[in-house]
């Protein structure tokens, strides 16, 4: 079970790279990016009442790990999401997310002396280079050379900080349930960015957004974030974080489809041979096995 829920997880973050080109035609981004977690914050604290009958509170030392969290994967992610998303297209930027894996299970080896093994250092592999020749458009010396654009600048940024918040967030759950881990970090992020939001014109502007973009900020608040997120923690907790992360391999697949699908982006052969690398970096970086098979982790 825990697998496929990693999976519409990751249909979900392809998803919010659509949606994400919807909202910054008529949104800036420090805007869409507190108002995407406003939305996730306000649906995250009602199921934490439902479950628990209040908000539990924290250690001091908790606090500090929970505003990490917030400052991480929410404030610096969403910056740089949305600043990318404004000049590269949307299946461009899922397919540069898919570097996310190999680091996470990198660092998780180092840090966390988790096994990778011949094999899914393989995939990791092939999913590294699948994201480099998306990166680069097919030019890989671009890459050496430091010839990057502004948008694919921003996307790795994604990159580096969700790595820290993955990493951060496996001691985290190691004391917290994952849904009062994803809404402390998301309420904090959240009062983090209104200030920045703000300044930025948030307010003359919020009552002239149209449908369109509410429509996406609230797929992004309340599929890609409430959801997503917490599935994700759930698949930390039960698989580890590099077998989790793997999941998110999907992102940069079904990004590519819905945004050739909803946004009519052009499919050019770049994007097509690294999608064709990540997925057999996913096949590999699981052993070989059907990662939806259940196991005794699963839940």
């Amino acid at each position: 079970m825990i697998y496929l829920k990693l999976f519409i997880t990751a249909v979900f973050w392809g998803g919010t790279f659509v949606a994400a080109r919807m909202v910054t035609e008529h949104v800036s981004p420090l805007s869409a990016s507190f108002l995407r977690f406003l939305i996730a914050s306000l649906f995250l604290v009602a199921q934490v009442i439902k479950r628990e009958g209040r908000i539990p509170s924290l250690l001091k030392r908790q606090w500090i790990s929970v505003i990490l969290l917030g400052l991480t994967g929410v404030m610096a992610y969403n910056i740089f999401f949305f600043l990318g998303l404004k000049t590269i297209a949307a299946g461009r930027a899922s397919l540069i997310i898919a570097m996310n894996p190999v680091f996470i299970a990198l660092f998780s080896a180092f840090l966390f002396k988790e096994r990778l093994g011949g094999v899914r250092s393989t995939g990791i592999l092939l999913c590294l280079l699948g994201a480099l020749v998306v990166i680069s458009h097919g030019r890989l010396s671009d890459i050496f050379a430091g010839r990057l654009g502004a948008g694919e600048t921003y996307i790795l940024g994604c990159v580096v900080s969700w790595v820290f918040y993955s990493l951060i967030g496996k001691t985290v759950i190691a004391e917290l349930s994952p849904l009062i881990t994803v809404t402390y970090a998301c309420v904090v992020g959240t009062v983090g960015l209104f200030l920045p939001a703000c300044y930025e014109g948030l307010l003359p502007a919020v009552l002239h957004f149209p449908v369109r973009a509410w429509a996406g900020l609230f797929f992004l608040g309340y599929f890609g974030t409430f959801l997503g997120f917490t599935w994700y923690y759930e698949g930390i907790k039960s698989v580890g974080p590099s077998r989790a992360a793997v999941f998110i391999n999907f992102v940069p697949v079904s990004g590519v489809f819905l945004g050739w699908l909803i946004l009519d982006e052009a499919l050019d052969w770049s994007i097509l041979i690294g999608a064709v690398l990540v997925v057999g970096g996913v096949f590999l970086t699981n052993g070989g096995k059907n990662p939806f098979k259940a196991t005794e982790q699963s839940t």
